[in-house]
């Protein structure tokens, strides 16, 4: 391998201008490909198309319709609603919400239909009729009907009748980024016009295309603001840590063109950019600094030591090759194993990722010595380097290795049990931080008039026309009062309930009527009645199917964490189960208890796929080092840093969702960089250069200590600063990342070159133990690989 390195070395130098040339052309053709990048924001890609939850909500909007909405909600400053001058605004609002493209329904307190017996007939109409003319007994009447109405009281109107919402049903032609900008522009511009025209009103937009609005504009702002900021990060680290001008400039074109070339490759490949997929430009940009810096460091060190550039470069290769190729492969077979994630945007990020790992692999090997053989390194001539800080702390090391490893040992154990403390927990309202619009609205609008999660259930009555079964009727009004007593459900829509209203008219307004009819021919009647006599685009089409055997049940809850929803869910489904018919059970949806499943079904696809990874990984490790001794060892300290994170994340946070069910993957293949190359130089000393594990530990701190330092520090910021983001998803899988990052490099240093010596110890009983080592005894060796 000696002697293959230093040939491919002098091939590189050779061929130089060839491999700088070739690499030009290679990049520009890879990067062309970004023009056919597209964003894709709906707040359905995290769901693959096998997604039980996914199918159950298609088939239940296949059934009656989509639910996609723009939710307005008013606030009066003077805290009431039911005043002229609100109510005229709250009408002007209703019927230019009809203007918003793709709109299929428009609700409001304003033109709810509102049914009353005038003699034998059944009157339908709007609930605010001509609002400039209301009188103060009109506003009243108003008032009372809204407030009492089950199915609008913290729907559309909250109790106390201080909000009010408008709810604007969209039917989408397809789900397209460009259609849910025109939606939203479309919107904001009436709310825009809606808040100029009325200053003493406060409106608050949000809905599921507001959603998908916010997806779109966490992707841009993040590559708008992170890779910029990652960028100023990376190159004053590298200035203050590599004291060259020319190494910072090379490792910036490298990382620079391994970015470019993934993402424009990704657009050749026709993955789509989305919050999770756009952190792969940073994260790649992270990886490429790392290989870059093994390979500059060396050679920066050798020119210092005496040697002529291309010598130095020609080491260089020589010595990091095997460990460089080695942590792109471990790092590439972690970022392949999110291809298994039942999310597809985790997929997207994995592949975008594993290009770039292949890509800085490639660019750092044979385009960066290239270059850094043209570039004018000023670097100073030889002289005689003393003993550096590393060399002092492997001393420390050794000389302490008994009370480091059971004082690590006990670290270890107490920061593990701490992950028992995380609770698989998520809120995908809570992915947005409160810097958007989106969260702002959707807090006020569960502070104070409605929930945001919802839960849909289509429930079948078993026959074509049995929704007008008393039977049936009786059983999901049961359903309905169920609910209604679960502490954090606000609202329940239930084709019962109209039922129950229609009634009390056909019976002179009584409300001793208020209940559901007892003849089924009676109850066809009246809802015919009251279908014949609704307006278009206000019909029940949304809430009844074609032939009348089944019908939507939705049930909105407020401030319901992933946790809380599931079990929600498993208590609903058992009420079903024991109080109504065969046909009648079924499963609740929505998009609230999609994204609640999809963390704990993530980390349950992610497991397999992690231990796979570990395995490949392990025999990869056990192959480069030829020793299968060293295989097992190398995979201590990759697994700890993991299960440590988990731990201090418990005793921290104490919630992990969806971010945290691919960490593993992400981590396990960059973690396991800095082992490989301290066990890769630690071999190399016992190994070539016959040195006891004592005198090869130091030798592996003296010569890998500070880019190991170097690299980790660049890693951590880099993911770091993805904890910045203003999208949960990626702050917090920056954040576990940077933390267990940090605690690989402290296990590193501190329990792995003790673990090493431990193992070998029969081949170091003749030494004592209390010997202090001389801290003279630094080889020339040891200085020149430094």
């Amino acid at each position: 391998m000696k002697r293959v390195n230093r040939t491919f070395g002098n091939w590189i130098l050779k061929y130089r201008w060839w491999i700088l040339l070739v690499t030009v052309f290679a990049v520009l053709i890879a990067s062309s490909g970004g023009r056919f990048l597209r964003f894709n924001n709906d707040s359905r890609i995290y769901f693959s198309s096998e997604n039980p939850q996914l199918q159950a909500l298609e088939f239940l909007e296949n059934t009656y319709t989509k639910n996609s909405n723009v939710f307005f909600a008013i606030a009066p400053k003077s805290g009431k609603v039911f005043e002229k001058e609100t109510l005229k605004a709250l009408t002007e609002l209703t019927d230019s919400s009809w203007k918003i493209p793709y709109s299929g329904r428009v609700d409001s307190i304003s033109n709810f239909q509102h049914t009353k017996a005038v003699g034998d007939d059944l009157v339908v109409k709007d609930l605010i009729q001509s609002p400039a003319t209301l009188s103060s007994s009109d506003i009243r009447e108003i008032k009372e009907i809204a407030l009492t109405e089950q199915l609008l009281v913290n729907k559309l109107i909250s109790q106390s009748g201080d909000v009010a919402g408008i709810n604007v049903t969209i039917i989408e032609p397809e789900k397209h980024a460009a259609i849910s900008l025109e939606i939203t522009a479309f919107a904001r511009k009436i709310a825009d016009d809606f808040r100029k025209k009325y200053p003493n009103i406060d409106l608050h937009l949000t809905g599921s295309i507001m959603i998908d609005t916010a997806f779109g504009e966490a992707s841009k702002n993040d590559m708008l603001t992170l890779i910029p900021l990652m960028y100023l990060i990376l190159i004053i680290i590298m200035l203050i840590l590599l004291r060259s001008l020319m190494g910072t400039l090379a490792a910036l074109i490298v990382i620079i063109i391994s970015m470019v070339t993934s993402v424009g490759l990704a657009g050749w490949f026709g993955i789509s950019m989305n919050p999770t997929a756009a952190n792969a430009p940073i994260i790649i940009l992270t990886l490429a600094v790392a290989d870059s810096i093994h390979i500059i460091l060396t050679t920066i060190h050798q020119m210092r030591l005496g040697e002529t550039k291309y010598k130095a470069i020609e080491e260089s290769i020589r010595i990091n090759f095997q460990p460089v190729f080695l942590t792109s492969v471990t790092t590439l077979i972690g970022f392949l194993s999110l291809n298994f994630s039942e999310s597809p945007p985790f997929r997207d990020m994995g592949n975008i990722v594993a290009i770039g790992v292949v890509s800085a692999f490639l660019y750092s090997i044979l385009f960066l010595p290239s270059l850094l053989a043209v570039l004018p390194l000023n670097i100073k001539g030889k002289k005689q380097l003393s003993r550096n800080g590393f060399d002092r702390f492997s001393i420390f090391i050794i000389n302490r290795r008994n009370q480091l490893f059971w004082s690590m040992l006990f670290v270890v154990f107490f920061l593990t049990l701490g992950a028992f403390r995380n609770e698989l927990n998520d809120n995908f309202i809570k992915y947005f931080d409160k810097s958007h619009d989106f969260r702002q609205a959707t807090d006020f609008l569960e502070n104070n008039l409605t929930g945001f999660d919802i839960i849909e259930y289509s429930l079948d009555a078993g026959e074509p026309g049995g929704i007008n079964n008393p039977d049936y009727l009786r059983t999901v009004e049961k359903f309905s009062s169920w609910y209604r007593e679960q502490p954090k459900a606000v609202h329940v829509y239930s084709i019962s309930t109209i039922m129950k209203r229609l009634n009390k008219n056909m019976h002179n307004d009584d409300d001793a009527y208020f209940r559901i009819p007892r003849q089924r021919e009676l109850a066809a009647q009246y809802l015919l009645l009251y279908e014949m006599s609704l307006p278009f685009g206000l019909d029940l089409n949304n809430y009844i199917n074609v032939d009348k055997s089944a019908t939507r049940f939705v049930v909105t809850l407020k401030n319901m964490s992933a946790k809380e929803l599931r079990d929600m869910d498993k208590k609903a489904r058992f009420w079903l189960r024991k109080n109504a018919p065969e046909e009648m059970f079924t499963y609740g949806s929505g998009l609230s208890i999609m994204y609640a499943h999809l963390s704990e079904r993530n980390i349950r696809s992610m497991l397999g796929s992690s231990i796979g990874s570990l395995l490949l990984i392990s025999a990869i490790l056990i192959l480069a080092f030829r020793s299968f001794k060293f295989g097992l060892v190398s995979l201590i300290p990759n697994l700890l840093p993991v299960f440590m994170t988990f731990g201090l994340w418990g005793l921290t946070v104490g919630e992990i969702g969806l971010s945290a069910s691919i960490k593993f993957s992400c981590a396990i293949g960059i973690i396991v960089d800095d082992t490989i190359h301290f066990i890769s130089k630690y071999l190399r000393a016992r190994r070539e250069l016959g040195l006891d594990p004592h005198e090869a530990t130091r030798y592996a701190f003296n010569t890998v200590g500070v880019a190991l330092l170097v690299t980790t520090i660049i890693l951590v910021s880099g993911f770091a600063v993805l904890a910045f983001s203003g999208f949960k998803l990626t702050s917090d899988l920056g954040l576990m990342i940077a933390v267990t990052l940090t605690v690989a490099l402290v296990l590193d240093f501190l329990f792995l070159p003790v673990l090493m010596m431990k193992v070998e110890e029969e081949e170091i009983e003749t030494i004592n133990d209390s010997l202090h080592i001389d801290t003279n005894l630094v080889t020339d060796e040891v200085s020149s690989q430094n």
